[in-house]
């Protein structure tokens, strides 16, 4: 990567990770008190109606993507007029889909009384709900779409400023409406749908700033499409992709909860509102790292692309493995102390939890170059991964409940994510053997195994949690997680020419900075 990217993307990366790590926090300390206040059976209501909103969302079809891919090369040689036609293509598919997802959910409404059947709130909670949701998906449709322009133009950190600040603004009213006045539910509904208008607001002002010269419009996008089909060919094939993700991310709490209660939604939702928050953050460091990673694909230099690769590859691995290892250590204990111990889940629904988490945390690296080469046409593979997800979840969760529901996830997510997408990545985009690729995790992986296995056998020795209090444990929990982050990161040193190559770009950002 050039000064520019690696500068942008530390840019992106250090705002980025500020704000997720406050609103994270706050999220954590609104769902105590949204617990105590509303109840653990409106938090399941929201999780359940967003699900539903995001299974509308489908309609999206992946054209966000596709025009990410576009934009790439007009950023790069400041092709202001390109820019502006792709935006307007995207604005006339993103307003039809607008109502495509109205109508839908007006639909989806009429069945509430038969969906919700089981829960004990007043109907009207489910459908302030989803409203007040709703909105602030459609803003999105009709308004917020030309963001995607800073997106792809590395100003990620723009977009976060203006969303998380508003957000960690809506999430303290809401804290203080739901304690100290009376219906506080109506308040914490309205708050989102203001928070809504507000960051649209916002949103618009800082793109018409940062680009004046942009002019999309959506009316002319129509006759516009035809200038670029690799839009609508990529559109196509994301299509199906976008299946695949959505039955992997939406579909477990909505089975959860035919084959038990908002309530088990609710204790399921807190931990993965835990692991939501740790990739949030983890995610903030590397998001803006795929509009690098499309720039330095573009420049066609296969060796720096295949430097880049493990460079990536090895400290995701090193923080991902790092943060699986802590969650599946501390989670039990930081629930305890957060919400209660009432509300924890069993330690098999924590591992298969975690190994799901790790999966979906180290996949972006690859995702980050198939997305690069713009390579979406295996559709039979996200459509496998969707059947997979959605059949075994099904099946294994009427007979074994919530374990046999992350377990389909799981080999949905093996069979596909962990073994296909890598192999298509390098046999399409890198076009060198896979027998690289696995070389390379091999070495990772016995790092891994190298550095956990005596910790995990001394951890009775070193850290006696039988009869210690809770907050001991946490305590203990997080001192083992640094112990394996150092350890593994001395080890890579040696065995990952990536891990190396991070380090010496760190020290030549630091010097720099000097």
């Amino acid at each position: 990567m050039t000064a520019s990217r690696t500068s942008l993307s530390i840019k992106n990366a250090k705002v980025a990770f500020l704000f997720y790590l406050v609103t994270g926090i706050l999220n954590f300390v609104s769902r105590k008190i949204f617990i105590d206040h509303l109840g653990a059976e409106v938090l399941g209501l929201n999780a359940t109606a967003t699900n539903l909103l995001n299974f509308l969302n489908i309609a999206e079809l992946g054209i966000g993507i596709a025009i990410s891919y576009a934009l790439y090369a007009p950023l790069a040689t400041k092709d202001n007029e390109t820019i502006s036609e792709i935006v307007s293509v995207q604005g006339y598919w993103y307003r039809k889909i607008g109502f495509i997802i109205l109508a839908a959910s007006l639909i989806t409404m009429c069945f509430f009384p038969v969906f919700f059947a089981k829960m004990h709130l007043p109907l009207w909670y489910a459908y302030a709900c989803f409203v007040a949701l709703l909105a602030s998906s459609l803003f999105s449709y009709f308004w917020n779409y030309r963001q995607i322009v800073l997106s792809a133009d590395q100003k990620q950190y723009k977009i976060t400023t203006i969303l998380q600040g508003w957000k960690g603004i809506k999430i303290i009213l809401q804290i203080l409406a739901v304690i100290y006045l009376r219906n506080g539910f109506i308040y914490w509904v309205l708050l989102e749908f203001i928070t809504s208008v507000l960051q649209t607001i916002s949103l618009n002002y800082r793109i018409n700033k940062e680009y004046p010269w942009l002019k999309a419009s959506p009316s002319k996008g129509k006759m516009l499409q035809k200038k670029y089909p690799e839009i609508i060919t990529k559109t196509k094939q994301l299509f199906f992709h976008k299946i695949g993700s959505l039955v992997l991310t939406q579909t477990s709490p909505l089975i959860l909860y035919a084959f038990t209660t908002l309530t088990l939604v609710a204790m399921y939702d807190n931990y993965l509102i835990v692991i939501i928050g740790i990739t949030a953050l983890l995610n903030s460091i590397f998001t803006s790292i795929g509009a690098s990673v499309g720039n330095l694909v573009a420049q066609g230099d296969k060796k720096l692309i295949d430097n880049i690769f493990w460079e990536l590859f090895s400290i995701r691995f090193l923080l991902v493995s790092t943060i699986c290892t802590g969650v599946y250590w501390m989670a039990q204990p930081f629930i305890t102390l957060w919400v209660g111990s009432q509300y924890l889940l069993d330690n098999t629904s924590l591992l298969l939890l975690v190994l799901i988490m790790y999966i979906n945390l180290m996949r972006t690296v690859v995702d980050s170059f198939i997305s690069a080469y713009g390579l979406f046409e295996d559709v039979w593979a996200t459509l496998t991964e969707a059947a997979l997800n959605l059949g075994l979840s099904i099946l294994l969760g009427y007979y074994y409940g919530i374990h046999g529901i992350l377990t389909g996830a799981l080999i949905s997510l093996i069979v596909i994510i962990f073994i296909w997408k890598p192999w298509f990545c390098y046999h399409r985009g890198f076009k060198k053997p896979i027998s690289s690729y696995l070389s390379g995790y091999l070495t990772h992986a016995l790092v891994f195994a190298g550095v956990l296995s005596p910790l995990l056998l001394l951890s009775n020795v070193l850290f006696p949690t039988t009869s210690l209090p809770t907050w001991q444990v946490l305590i203990h929990g997080f001192v083992a997680t640094v112990i394996y982050f150092v350890a593994a990161a001395i080890a890579l040193n040696f065995v990952s020419k990536g891990m190396r190559q991070f380090r010496n770009r760190i020290s030549l950002v630091f010097r720099s900075a000097k």
